[in-house]
């Protein structure tokens, strides 16, 4: 129905590829973004490293592989046309020790099942020839694996809508959400009110709370964990090529510390990943009382702690200590020493976690009558961002499976 008019709280990158997508596939719709910031990505998408990943570490068959791999194209397409920033640096997945070889063997199936363009797996001796200062026992060759500015992207994103006559409308905190019995939508923020005939929330680290008013439920309760970077000194930036990551721990559930190269040409150490004091608590020193203890609260989040608080020790411990954060990544490359970072910016990750501790690994999305939520967007979503939009507007316009 042309008349239509979608609401969409969350002007991070995924948001906005979804008012987008609307604009470009439904003609004449009317597309609102509702946004609490003065301004669009300001959180995860504006904290985000920058890498366009190419679906190494996904589950074949999972949300994340099939639209990974279908966003890095769109993404890759996108940044041509409007000339942003896009370059395909490459990424080595580096085993350090024998113990990691059969992990990372593993790992080379999974992203050759993920249709992962280019993979190869390398030896010790080639690691060299890619990034001549990086060291390790074998290696995974991702060569399309790209960097960009996903915040200079959702910018784009919000003048496309706008041009469409659509509207991004900032300092809009959501306070409630109410659902009629026309099907239609109400948003609110404080007195003011918008309504809508359908609603899509990617409020990101907000996404269970404004779920909640929705009515879709409590969980997957979203809990955040705050990734810290260096960044390496003008003189040792060159000794870093492209992107150097760690064979992923199955114990340990993110990624481990890794080198990023920027699109500015910084290099950047990390993110470890400490548990925040609120869900947008960039410093450690970001503390909110009631986010706390409703966090303490959640059964999830003591499961977790007790799988995983020698792992949660050591990342508080490189958190405040730039010695020990380093001593992890001297592994990948030994030449860049502690005297050689300083600390740099930080970003929160909204991870998704269930009532007995699991982590959400997949893209979790939800309908609930005419209000669609996505409840769990961690990375690759702003690598996936223009396939979750395509998955998502298919959904809203499903009428047939509409409740």
């Amino acid at each position: 129905m042309a008349d239509e008019t979608i609401g969409i709280i969350g002007a991070g990158i995924v948001g906005l590829a979804v008012g987008r997508e609307i604009t470009l596939r439904r003609p004449g719709t009317r597309v609102v973004v509702l946004e609490k910031e003065q301004q669009v990505a300001v959180h995860q998408t504006g904290h985000n490293s920058g890498v366009v990943h190419a679906g190494i570490y996904y589950k074949p068959g999972s949300l994340k592989a099939r639209l990974c791999t279908r966003g890095m194209a769109l993404i890759r397409e996108y940044c041509q046309e409007r000339k942003l920033p896009y370059e395909e640096c490459g990424k080595l997945v580096v085993a350090v020790t024998e113990a990691e070889v059969p992990r990372l063997d593993a790992l080379y199936a999974n992203a050759v099942e993920n249709g992962v363009p280019g993979v190869r797996r390398v030896a010790a001796g080639e690691i060299r020839e890619i990034e001549p200062h990086a060291v390790g026992r074998a290696a995974l060759h991702s060569p399309r694996t790209a960097i960009t500015d996903y915040t200079a992207i959702a910018r784009s994103f919000a003048g496309d809508i706008e041009r469409a006559g659509g509207e991004v409308r900032l300092g809009f905190p959501v306070t409630g959400v109410t659902r009629l019995r026309s099907g239609g939508v109400v948003v609110a923020s404080g007195a003011r009110t918008l309504e809508v005939d359908r609603l899509v929330l990617c409020a990101g680290l907000q996404s269970d709370q404004v779920a909640r008013l929705a009515d879709d439920g409590d969980e997957p309760r979203i809990v955040p964990f705050r990734g810290e970077y260096m960044t390496v000194s003008p003189a040792k930036a060159d000794l870093v090529r492209g992107l150097i990551y760690p064979v992923p721990d199955p114990r340990y559930p993110f990624l481990g510390v890794h080198f990023t190269r920027r699109v500015n040409g910084e290099v950047e150490v990390g993110p470890n990943a400490v548990l925040a004091f609120s869900r947008e608590g960039y410093r450690l020193s970001s503390v909110q009382p009631r986010e706390l203890a409703r966090m303490a609260a959640f059964p999830g989040l003591w499961h977790l702690a007790r799988q995983h608080w020698r792992t949660g020790i050591k990342e508080m411990r490189g958190s405040l200590s730039v010695r020990a954060y380093m001593k992890d990544a001297r592994v990948y490359v030994p030449d860049i020493h502690a005297s050689d970072v300083v600390r740099g910016g930080a970003g929160v990750r909204a991870q998704a976690l269930a009532r007995d501790g699991s982590l959400v690994d997949d893209f979790a999305i939800h309908r609930v009558g005419s209000v669609t939520a996505v409840r769990n967007a961690p990375s690759p979503a702003a690598t996936s961002s223009m396939a979750i939009a395509g998955h998502i507007v298919d959904t809203v316009f499903d009428d047939a499976r509409a409740s």
